[in-house]
């Protein structure tokens, strides 16, 4: 396995501080490290300069930061001009990476959600419609804004148009040229605790985490993770993230999937651990 990291922007053959550790542990475990441009990759502008110094022939494996689903196509072309093949292809990226790739599979789950491909207005009343009166949390296919709550993520009553817009508006606004995909409308569901970061290699749950958001909190000593085992395993994705957090009535309830490339690592968890589940 070859590990692709991002560069460091000023020492351009050095790993970018924030994945250095993560390069070293995979080195120790007899695993060859290689960096990327993000710079170029996200620009748009050069796929094949941004990975010029991954040598050729491998299987890889992405650990950066988050590329939007063409991006990280024209990274997987560039390699493969290369001959290095990503664990994760470019469709299975955009499965794991924007919501309506995963919803279906994990519908029992997580709470219910409507989305649009676009952002007009228009598109937006009709998903408030088809969700149903009631609160709800707003986001686009790959994130929210949920530290900026009040104004750009939670909708009251999707039922009241002109407020449930101005949120959606506001999020548009400060997710600008990030905004990807369409407005995604999820009901509203009362959580109780810090969400827990769970990682999944080709379908089985290799290691627990607290969530980078919260890393003080750690996770329960024995979550179980039987109840969503088979959804994500339905997936068929060979590297993701799944994020829980328990819902009022006890039950722990599936809030994000994402692709496990991108996902960050608590500063509680070493670099070690995500090591070895990657190659368990």
């Amino acid at each position: 396995m070859l590990l692709l990291v991002p560069a460091d922007v000023l020492r351009p053959r050095r790993p970018d501080e924030h994945f250095a550790v993560e390069a070293d542990a995979a080195r120790a475990a007899g695993i060859d490290v290689a960096v990327i441009d993000h710079d170029a990759l996200t620009r748009g502008d050069d796929a094949d300069r941004a990975v010029s110094r991954v040598p050729g022939g491998s299987d890889a494996v992405y650990r950066g930061w988050m590329l939007r689903s063409e991006q990280y196509a024209a990274m997987a072309d560039a390699l493969a001009a290369r001959g290095v093949s990503l664990r994760t292809s470019p469709q299975q990226y955009r499965q794991a990476h924007e919501l309506p790739g995963w919803y279906d599979a994990v519908r029992p789950h997580t709470p219910e959600s409507v989305w649009t491909a676009g952002d007009s207005r228009t598109q937006f009343a009709q998903a408030c419609a088809k969700l149903g009166a009631g609160p709800a949390v707003l986001r686009d296919w790959t994130k929210s804004m949920k530290h900026h709550w009040q104004e750009a993520a939670f909708i009251p009553d999707v039922a009241d148009n002109d407020a449930a817009w101005r949120v959606a508006a506001r999020m548009r606004e400060l997710r600008d040229d990030d905004f990807t995909g369409g407005f995604v409308i999820r009901r509203f569901e009362a959580f109780t605790g810090a969400e827990v970061r769970t990682w999944w290699v080709r379908g089985d749950c290799r290691l627990i985490t607290a969530h980078p958001d919260t890393a003080e909190h750690p996770p329960p000593a024995h979550l179980d993770v039987t109840a969503v085992s088979a959804s994500i395993r339905a997936l068929r994705l060979p590297f993701v993230t799944a994020d829980l957090t328990p819902h009022q009535d006890g039950r722990w309830r599936l809030v994000e999937i994402g692709d496990g490339q991108v996902s960050d690592r608590p500063h509680t968890t070493s670099a070690d651990d995500l090591i070895k589940a990657l190659i368990a």
